[in-house]
């Protein structure tokens, strides 16, 4: 079965049903933050006191920060640097590094540490947001029978282990309950909203932007406090944006003004307006909003809301694994893919046990929602900035905008984007320095894998025959053919790979049909079947094949070769023998990385994905030849 790219499902759904179904993936995240977003602003170890102006400003800057980060900058701008339909960080990379741009070495490198960091700063945000959410969720049974408040850390771990255990079973068999679920979840927050600001409609003064004026110039230090606590309203914008490719742009938008958006603004001025009237309730104004008898239907509700927003983070994990291994930043890892339509369902093992012990630990770390919160938004706070600083050269070079309209456009944005960072700083000592450790690991990981593979590739360059002197040679004394097809899998065209010239110097011999495969991954999503291979005759039954993907696809040779026939070239896959080289890195003194980056390199090489798995080589056909590489 042929895959299909994701605008070609976006184009068979109708617009409803692809904002429904965008409802439940794009929008769990900030569709959750109610649970706590609000109560730490006046709850906490940053909590202020619940004071009608304290409660009226607070409001006033969720309402902005709502319109001016989530609506204005990711729904209807940022939303629009797409990459042939797919968004994200790294897909903005790739789009700023295929325009003239990318042509200087420095410029592009400059992208890249940022898109890579960016990137590493999203693992730190798959692990904290399933567990703040699921805590904040389950909070409620303490509030509906305080004497069970011993049973909320156990009763959130379980949730969490079964959700990871289901993981591989993928998300197209439960995705279709995601978008359902999620509006009843909506519509429950507007209704508990709505019921409150009835009974104190006041508080529709918040959205006059003079009381968040007022309320941020009143005292600097108290806002600088409040504002990570603010934050915590936007923290889903990212991941609208990295979501785009699955959905496009009209379904998340139409599903953002129509449903999400009214029904976080109802349920947060509903929380402010309660407070209002009974400024205790700052302990957790959400379900102290909902009248006792909703409290148990309530909890089970939030409860399925925080699972879908954890599983949102948790495939978007998955997919940005996938990216960083086809372009170069990630050892190859075992990636299945859990549905034979969707080209986008993958569940990747390594990923997923990662994020579930480091999400429990988090847990049990932590304990409350509230201390998570201490640690939530430093990492996400971060990845804004940088996505407002590569927006901008994106608009310049891209777009071709003037630099006025880019740097008025960007600047705006970065201003808020910048106070919210440094609000989230005041974080770090209570648990934010662990979503920073965790994407300074993935930092350090992805940009030692990037480097280990350019000098590899360079020391192999060293010792390589052209392929042009390999042919000259073979007319000059013809080896022995014997039978049958040997692939052999290449970096770039123009050299002979190693493992040939080894197994020529020790058999002698050669094979009917020599067959040499590069694999390009491209700075698009998606390359079209028709663009696949192209296929070039060498002579003497040499054959150069070159195979380009897309950074959104998984490479599959076996097929890709069987594209070939149309070319001229037919490759029986049953008297194919494919050889791959297996290097062992030694660890030297020469010109490169750093020793211990050199010993991790080696360490992540070891333990990458064998090639046969991630190619989709048949492993019975596969001849491996070791070489020894000088780092």
């Amino acid at each position: 079965m042929s895959q299909r790219t994701s605008a070609d499902h976006r184009a068979a759904r109708p617009l409803a049903l692809a904002s429904l179904t965008a409802l439940g993936v794009v929008y769990g995240d900030i569709g959750t933050s109610p649970l706590y977003a609000l109560r730490e602003a006046f709850y906490g170890p940053f909590g202020i006191d619940p004071s009608p102006a304290n409660i009226i400003g607070v409001l006033s800057l969720i309402f902005w920060s709502l319109v001016l980060i989530v609506t204005i900058k990711y729904v209807v701008i940022v939303i629009r640097a797409d990459n042939k339909g797919e968004g994200g960080i790294l897909a903005l990379m790739a789009l700023i590094q295929g325009s003239r741009l990318g042509r200087g070495l420095r410029p592009q490198h400059v992208i890249a540490m940022m898109a890579v960091f960016g990137t590493a700063l999203m693992y730190g945000d798959g692990v904290i947001t399933p567990a703040i959410s699921v805590m904040g969720a389950v909070e409620g049974i303490a509030v509906a029978a305080p004497a069970l408040a011993k049973g909320v850390i156990p009763a959130a771990i379980l949730i969490l282990i079964g959700l990871f255990l289901l993981q591989h079973r993928g998300t197209h068999r439960i995705g279709v309950v995601f978008g359902p679920v999620m509006l009843l979840w909506f519509v429950v927050l507007a209704v508990l909203g709505a019921r409150s600001i009835v009974q104190s409609p006041a508080v529709l003064s918040a959205v006059l932007p003079q009381y968040a004026v007022q309320f941020a110039a009143g005292d600097l230090g108290r806002t600088f406090v409040v504002m990570g606590a603010v934050f915590l309203v936007v923290t889903g914008g990212e991941a609208l944006y990295a979501d785009l490719g699955h959905f496009g742009a009209r379904p998340i938008q139409l599903a953002w003004f129509a449903v999400a958006l009214p029904s976080l603004l109802l349920n947060y001025f509903g929380q402010a307006a309660l407070l209002l009237r009974a400024p205790e309730a700052a302990v957790n104004p959400f379900y102290l909003m909902a009248p006792g008898w909703a409290l148990y239907p309530l909890i089970v509700l939030a409860t399925s809301a925080a699972v879908i927003a954890s599983q949102a983070v948790i495939t978007g994990a998955f997919s940005v694994t996938r990216q960083a291994v086809q372009l170069g930043y990630s050892p190859r890892l075992k990636i299945e893919h859990t549905s034979l339509q969707e080209i986008g369902q993958i569940y990747v093992p390594a990923v997923n046990w990662a994020l579930m012990l480091a999400t429990c630990a988090l847990v049990i770390g932590f304990r409350t929602s509230s201390d998570i919160a201490g640690a939530y938004g430093v990492a996400v706070s971060g990845l804004m900035v940088i996505t407002t600083l590569m927006f901008y050269v994106m608009s310049r070079k891209v777009w071709m905008w003037s630099f006025l309209r880019a740097a008025l456009v960007a600047g705006i944005f970065l201003v808020t984007d910048l106070a919210f960072l440094g609000a989230n700083a005041l974080k770090i000592p209570h648990g934010g320095w662990l979503t920073l450790l965790l994407g300074l690991i993935a930092y350090i990981l992805m940009m030692t894998w990037q480097r280990g593979r350019e000098i590899l590739a360079q020391r192999l360059q060293e010792h390589s025959v052209p392929l042009a002197v390999l042919l000259v040679d073979v007319m000059d004394e013809a080896p022995n053919r014997v039978p049958g097809t040997a692939v052999y899998m290449m970096r770039t065209p123009e050299t002979t790979p190693p493992a040939l010239v080894h197994s020529l110097t020790h058999f002698k011999v050669l094979h009917e049909q020599i067959v040499f495969v590069a694999v390009v991954t491209q700075e698009v999503p998606y390359v079209p079947e028709s663009e696949r291979v192209e296929v070039k005759t060498e002579g003497e039954g040499f054959y150069s094949v070159v195979v380009r993907y897309g950074f959104m696809q998984g490479p599959d040779i076996p097929a890709a070769l069987s594209q070939c026939e149309a070319y001229g070239l037919d490759v029986r896959m049953e008297a194919t023998t494919f050889f791959l080289g297996r290097e062992t890195l030694l660890t030297t003194k020469r010109p490169g990385m750093a020793p211990w980056r050199e010993r991790l390199f080696g360490f992540m090489s070891r333990n990458a994905s064998a090639a046969t798995g991630f190619f989709r080589i048949p492993p019975d056909q596969v001849f491996e030849v070791g070489v020894q590489i000088e780092m």
